[in-house]
Formats: C-alpha cells, sequence, structure tokens
C-alpha cells in the first residue's frame, strides 16, 4: 500500500481540526487630560532655600499603597482640539485677574501606566513650549487614577516678594488622587498647575500633531 508523505498527513490534520477563535485583551482605555500652567506675578512669603525642593523631588504615593502594578506604560494617543477644552473660562480670568501669568493651555489623550511606574511623557511632548520649564507628567492606574507632576521652572525674573534670585529654579512635585471631571490644582508659591481628566471621547478623533 502506498504511503502518504509524512507533510502530506500534517497538512491534512490541519484542515480538519477545528479552528478556535483567538482571544484578545480588551484595549487599553484612554484618557483627555486638559491643563493649564500659571506663574505668580506677585507672591506673599519670604526668602526660602528654593534649591532644596529639587532634592526632594517625588510624585508621592498620592494617597494610594501598595507596590507597583504590571502592565504596559502609558500611550501618547494625540493632542486635543481646542474646541475639546473645558478650562477656557477659567485660563481668560487668570489672563484677566493681573495676580497671574498664564503661561501655557494645552490637552492632550493618552492610556495609562501602571501604578508605581513613574513612567510619564515631557511637558514639551505635551505642548507646554515654555522658557524655563521642564519635567514629566504621569498618568497611573492602580485601584485609583493618580495624575502626576514632576516639574522644573527656571524663571528669569522670579515673582516679587519671594526673596529668589534670577535663573532661580523652582519645583513642583505632587501626585493627586483624580476624579473625573473636577478641577485639580497643584499648588506652588511661585507658580500652579489646574488640569481636569475625563475618560476619552468615544470615536472622537485628536488634533493631528
Amino acid at each position: 500500500m502506498r504511503r502518504l508523505p509524512a507533510l502530506a498527513i500534517l497538512c491534512a490534520l490541519l484542515v480538519l481540526s477545528p479552528a478556535y477563535p483567538q482571544q484578545t485583551s480588551a484595549p487599553a482605555p484612554g484618557y483627555d487630560i486638559e491643563m493649564l500652567v500659571f506663574r505668580v506675578t506677585s507672591a506673599a512669603g519670604g526668602a526660602e532655600d528654593w534649591s532644596a525642593e529639587a532634592r526632594r523631588r517625588s510624585f508621592g504615593d498620592g494617597g494610594e499603597a501598595g507596590a507597583t502594578t504590571a502592565g504596559d506604560p502609558g500611550r501618547f494617543l494625540g493632542a486635543l482640539a481646542p474646541a475639546r477644552y473645558q478650562l477656557g473660562e477659567l485660563a481668560a480670568k487668570l489672563r484677566a485677574s493681573g495676580r497671574y501669568e498664564l503661561v501655557a493651555h494645552t490637552g492632550w489623550s493618552q492610556t495609562a501606566s501602571p501604578w508605581g511606574s513613574r513612567a510619564g511623557f515631557s511637558v514639551q511632548r505635551l505642548g507646554m513650549d515654555v522658557p524655563g520649564l521642564t519635567g514629566l507628567v504621569s498618568l497611573e492606574r492602580g485601584r485609583f487614577l493618580h495624575l502626576g507632576l514632576v516639574l522644573d521652572y527656571a524663571m528669569a525674573s522670579p515673582p516679587a516678594g519671594l526673596g529668589a534670585a534670577p535663573e532661580t529654579t523652582f519645583t513642583l512635585s505632587e501626585t493627586r488622587r483624580i476624579r473625573f471631571g473636577e478641577r485639580h490644582y497643584f499648588d506652588h508659591p511661585a507658580f500652579g498647575v489646574i488640569a481636569i481628566v475625563t475618560p476619552a471621547q468615544s470615536g472622537s478623533s485628536p488634533a493631528p500633531p
């Protein structure tokens, strides 16, 4: 009796074998983040050792205990179109106040990094092209969602009242637990940040880079 080659038998078995659908994991949810960065024009207070801030740089725990969770780092999904901004009225009030100078108003979409990963995006990547401003913004998901900032702002002319020399670098390092749709304030005597985070709008497209 003529024997079939082994390769032919293998091919026949593959054709006859039932096909099972491949299981795919659900895509990571996206989040829309809008952020205002402003500096103080005149501050109350006095001289401090501002250089000590840099030595204390840390995201903090944002009220969440526990070890780092597993997962992929956050992905930048694109810039938000200005038509989708929610903080425009507040930005106008800051400009008109005379007490604050608005230096950046930006928005973007991204997925969250695992809690404790400290994976973030540079302020330049996020559209904050401000002279002297550097650092990272992170969005992390553990039991809760957290927004973290580690920002350095070197100011040629620091706010009056702080006793700071020209070109002093101020550091804002803080993590906040996020509640959707709420304004979150990150305070510092020299400058500050206001941010709002919402689930990414389904079916909407980010602005082109």
